[in-house]
């Protein structure tokens, strides 16, 4: 259950949304202004902090500035009028992660909070690289990929970054962000597969009043709110072609215009996109467009599945036990050697964020003071050299798996297993899967 901080010096404004969030199980504090809202940041924890901009005393963006600089690293949203929505972008650059305008719909904001709080709990799964000298494990490869990734990251210059599922692609983006002259500017990180066809537009590229049916206000999309900073295109894959115009049309002539209007907006972005598909194939088979595969892929950068690391499986699975055993409070202070061993001669088809998911799991299940074999469920150990077959039966394995956990339910099983609703239908019927939702 997520608990949320409330500031609004508006009491009707702050009792309505505390009601609808209520109604979806979400529990809220409140203060009346950015000082108030500051004492309980420090003694309280909260998942998420929703602020209004205009208030006495300390207001929206000096709290946001105080958040950012010494408060807890939480995700701000931001409530503006109508006529605050310059401000509402600047503080989105200086750190905001989205906003509304009022009047707003209360369900339209739940959606964007989970959306972010559960784009957080994912990227959790795979962040790894805390420091510039800490790596996601000790290989070559990885040790290799780092320092490219360093020469890359001050430069302006697109990069793809591709990999299976759960290799740490935003773990990536975001690392080349931060070692660049943008760091401090806005990082927004927009999952392609995550969002409706129908309003992929108007998420990317914003939209004027009135430009369609309920269209109450002025929206900044994500490329707009990426100014002077980094945009990370997730999932570039599912990009329909009709969109992968306009996006062509963005890289070629580094400006947006907004759905409904008819001026140009400069843009001063770095654009990294990521996949898990084979953008060759689909160039070939013109479902994707080779222009815009060409603007992408100036730097290409290849995360290396688990399995082809398998020497870097000791340095995660304790760099997560040691996480977790703070965060329960757990006097567990290892692995036995068989269980090691088994989680290195595991493929891992969902790989970091399945071995940390099991890492997790193990965690909660497990007594002290070594976490042992039968604390894995690892139906099938596999050799360095896995089949191909035998890669496709665990991946429809793991599959399984996650929709018995999850009763079926298709969002948190694809949440769980790092994929795209999309991707886990498709992985569903080439499987033959059949559980109910």
């Amino acid at each position: 259950m997520y608990t949320i901080l409330l500031v609004d010096d508006e009491k009707n404004l702050r009792t309505s949304i505390a009601h609808f969030f209520s109604l979806e199980g979400i529990e809220t504090e409140e203060a009346s202004n950015g000082l108030a809202a500051q004492q309980l940041l420090m003694k309280h924890h909260f998942d998420a902090v929703i602020t209004d901009l205009k208030m006495p005393g300390m207001n929206g963006l000096e709290l946001l500035e105080w958040i950012g600089e010494s408060g807890p690293d939480i995700p701000v949203f931001m409530i503006s009028a109508f006529g605050e929505v310059e401000d509402a972008v600047q503080a989105m650059k200086k750190g905001a992660v989205d906003y509304v305008v009022k009047p707003f719909d209360p369900e339209e904001l739940i959606l964007r909070l989970r959306r972010e709080l559960e784009r957080r709990k994912l990227q959790k799964l795979t962040n790894t690289i805390p420091t510039d000298d800490d790596y996601t494990g000790e290989s070559p490869a990885m040790r290799q990929l780092f320092s490219l990734a360093r020469k890359v990251a001050p430069t302006a210059s697109n990069v793809l970054i591709t990999g299976e599922s759960g290799t740490g692609k935003e773990v990536m983006a975001r690392f080349l962000h931060n070692h660049s002259d943008r760091s401090k500017n806005n990082f927004q990180a927009v999952n392609l597969g995550g969002i409706p066809e129908s309003l992929m537009e108007s998420e990317l590229f914003g939209y004027e009043k009135g430009s369609f049916t309920g269209a109450d206000h002025r929206k900044i999309g994500y490329f707009e709110a990426s100014n002077g900073g980094t945009i990370f295109l997730d999932e570039v894959g599912e990009a329909p072609l009709a969109l992968q115009v306009k996006l062509l049309r963005v890289l070629q002539e580094k400006a947006v215009t907004r759905v409904g209007g008819t001026g140009t907006i400069p843009l001063d972005i770095r654009i990294i996109a990521a996949t898990n598909k084979d953008l060759d194939a689909m160039v070939k088979a013109r479902d994707f467009r080779d222009d815009l595969y060409y603007r992408l892929n100036v730097i290409h950068l290849q995360l290396p599945a688990l399995r082809e690391r398998r020497e870097d499986i000791p340095f995660l699975a304790e760099t997560f036990r040691s996480k977790f055993a703070s965060s329960m409070g757990k006097t567990i202070t290892g692995f036995s050697d068989d269980a090691m061993k088994a989680l290195q001669h595991y493929s891992f088809p969902g790989n970091i964020r399945e071995l940390e998911n099991m890492v997790e799991r193990a965690m909660i299940l497990a007594e002290p003071p070594l976490l042992e074999r039968k604390d894995f469920p690892l139906h099938q150990e596999e050799g360095p050299q896995t089949p191909k077959g035998s890669l496709r039966e665990l991946e429809r394995e793991a599959i399984l798996e996650a929709l018995l956990r999850n009763n079926g339910h298709r969002e948190k099983s694809a949440a769980e297993l790092g994929i795209t609703r999309r991707t886990l239908l498709n992985k569903i019927n080439e499987y033959g899967i059949s559980i109910p939702e």
